[in-house]
């Protein structure tokens, strides 16, 4: 009888321990989350532009995250990148002889204007910082003191991408270390200050833009605001390269945008700007103007005067897919130009992949 007992005690306390176990390894992923150890990265949110087309939301994916002491898991939600509009128009599918990571490209002659390359040259698209390039010009051209100050305040600050600038409010520097910042190493509180403090105010001067862009043949071309945070702001790549051969007569354009790096002083800081194109600093390069752009909605984005195998050449490049692409396909067409038998060789041309060309 003692035995029985024993056995059926014994039985108990196994059932108990067993059924312990498995409402450990069945608790809620939960705990694994909030153990001390356990490390979940998060996702940064992807930016939203109320331009952008309307399309159907796809469904998070979701991506599994493992505690490092702990059995469980806990899952997060992923938000994929946001596609450009070159994207969702379908131009990253159409290929070129180079294999050019850039939707969108187009290379002329400046002497000639004959075209050495054209890619979905036509397609009109946000250009990002670009819009700088035309912010530059009707500041130079407006023939205002390049050594007034002048101070950032809240109304510089950006509100529609949220980004981030050393240029604190109530920070102060001439109209000319504005400009050169904004060429330069792209500064987005100084292109605005540039608009904002135009004569006539914000309105006028991206009236001015406009009407120069009419001026100089950019049909496909309009700006809503100086510094191109805006997904509104948009051209082609012909229109580009019309104002790259324009802006490259102005000799203050030319110098500001090629800087290497520049330093400037801000109260009792002094701050060092690189330039965001690093082909200014390569010796092999022999660069005459350039200006670089991103937001999500244009990609990565490049516009440059250089002279190739002593040819005087205008590169577009619009929505590389790749931070150092843009740079790469500037390369390939380099090599591409140097390698040419004869300057008749005929221009390249893209084909849509699958299409009728």
């Amino acid at each position: 009888m003692h035995n029985g007992r024993s056995f059926a005690v014994t039985s108990v306390v196994r059932l108990l321990g067993f059924a312990v176990l498995v409402a450990g390894l069945m608790s809620p992923v939960v705990v694994a989350a909030s153990s001390k150890e356990a490390s979940v990265k998060k996702q940064p949110r992807a930016a939203v532009n109320k331009a952008a087309p309307a399309r159907a939301a796809a469904p998070p994916k979701s991506v599994r995250v493992s505690a490092k002491s702990s059995k469980a898991s806990a899952r997060v939600a992923f938000t994929p990148a946001r596609a450009s509009f070159a994207q969702i128009a379908g131009l990253h599918e159409v290929s070129d002889p180079l294999d050019l990571k850039s939707s969108v490209a187009y290379v002329i002659d400046q002497d000639t204007h004959e075209v050495l390359l054209s890619k979905n040259d036509q397609a009109v698209l946000p250009i990002a910082s670009l819009t700088k390039l035309m912010t530059g010009m009707i500041i130079s051209q407006a023939n205002l003191p390049m050594d007034e100050p002048i101070t950032i305040t809240q109304e510089d600050v950006d509100t529609e991408k949220g980004s981030s600038s050393r240029l604190l409010v109530g920070s102060t520097l001439t109209r000319g270390e504005m400009l050169h910042l904004a060429l330069m190493s792209s500064e987005n509180r100084a292109a605005h200050a540039l608009g904002r403090t135009f004569p006539g105010g914000p309105d006028v001067f991206v009236a001015q833009m406009n009407a120069k862009a009419m001026l100089l043949g950019m049909t496909d071309t309009k700006y809503v605001e100086p510094t191109g945070l805006s997904s509104r702001n948009q051209s082609s790549a012909r229109d580009l390269a019309t104002l790259v051969n324009v802006a490259h007569g102005d000799p203050l354009l030319r110098e500001l945008s090629t800087s290497p790096g520049y330093e400037v002083a801000v109260g009792r800081r002094t701050l060092q700007y690189n330039n965001t194109n690093g082909l200014v600093k390569n010796p092999t390069w022999d660069i005459g103007l350039q200006k670089t752009g991103y937001i999500s909605e244009a990609g990565r984005c490049l516009v440059m005067q250089t002279k190739v195998a002593g040819r005087k050449l205008i590169m577009v490049f619009l929505d590389s897919a790749g931070k150092f692409s843009r740079l790469g396909d500037a390369e390939r067409v380099r090599r591409w130009v140097e390698s040419m038998p004869s300057p008749l060789a005929p221009p390249l041309q893209a084909v849509r992949v699958g299409g009728n060309g």
